[in-house]
């Protein structure tokens, strides 16, 4: 079980984490959290239905972390389109992330949190034991499953990670680079996700 989800009977999975991967997933699931933002009922908690009839942005986020977390809905997929096209394709875009973008940004926001629950519980118990074995519902499992995807599109962006070819090229980083941590993390993530996905296949 070491380093890899394995599935539960009657659903779920479950991971061996030491103290050091409890540690790096946690303070990465955090930092997703500050990226993402409050919502708005977190902006304005005096007004319980201030979330269900707010506006999302129309425009795309600035920093590219976020654009890769919350793209375009309309691109075209054979290249850059006309002036007209893309005009259109910008405008159908606005719409979509005002109306969806605070939806997925609460989707997003649930997921990392319960990442964060779930370790701040494992840490309890792994306190002076180096390590302990982390047990999620299936429930649980999806929300991990999803969370897992964005911190690695979130490290992915920071990588500069567009295809396939730019993966293999960060397994022959010199270890002086000092991408390689983010590296690692990346890597290792992406092992936790297929083992994952495989705890959730029938």
């Amino acid at each position: 079980m070491p380093g890899h989800f394995e599935p539960l009977p009657g659903g779920g999975a479950a991971v061996a984490l030491d103290d050091v991967e409890i540690s790096i997933i946690r303070s990465l699931a955090v930092q997703l959290l500050e990226l993402i933002g409050p919502g708005p009922a977190e902006d304005a908690p005096d007004d319980p239905l201030a979330e269900l009839f707010a506006d999302g942005p129309s425009e795309p986020p600035a920093d590219p972390v976020l654009r890769r977390l919350f793209p375009d809905a309309y691109t075209d997929p054979e290249g850059t389109p006309g002036p007209q096209r893309a005009d259109e394709q910008k405008a159908h875009s606005a719409e979509f992330r005002r109306y969806t973008e605070n939806d997925l940004r609460a989707g997003k926001r649930e997921n990392a949190l319960t990442v964060v629950r779930s370790l701040d519980a494992l840490a309890s118990e792994a306190a002076g034991a180096g390590g302990a074995v982390l047990k999620l519902t299936p429930q649980e499992s999806q929300q991990w499953l999803r969370a897992l995807n964005d911190l690695r599109l979130a490290i992915g962006s920071r990588l500069e990670i567009t295809d396939e070819d730019d993966t293999d090229l960060l397994y022959r980083l010199p270890d002086e680079d000092p991408r390689k941590p983010m590296v690692m993390a990346y890597l290792w993530l992406g092992g936790l996700q297929e083992t994952l996905v495989a705890t959730l296949l029938p």
